[in-house]
């Protein structure tokens, strides 16, 4: 699943060399986290959250196919220092 958000994030963003995807999984919940440039955020969360909502959509859709919950959050790199 890391890899869909990966691969939709670096088609969005103008820095995909700063894009990280850390994956936690436990029992049937996996935790993503998405960590990206500053000048990205912006870019991944578009106006009123529709592109996050849109990744999300897509997660939750690959994630029923394997029986399991999915949980997205986006954060600046900044916001990790």
């Amino acid at each position: 699943m890391n890899q869909i958000v990966e691969y939709i994030a670096k088609a969005l963003v103008d820095h995909p060399q700063d894009l990280e995807v850390l994956m936690e999984n436990e029992g049937g919940v996996v935790d993503l986290k998405l960590l990206v440039h500053p000048d990205d955020m912006g870019k991944i969360i578009g106006k009123k959250g529709k592109i996050a909502n849109s990744i999300r959509s897509i997660l939750k859709a690959a994630a029923i196919k394997e029986e399991k919950k999915v949980n997205l959050v986006i954060e600046s790199k900044d916001e990790q220092n």
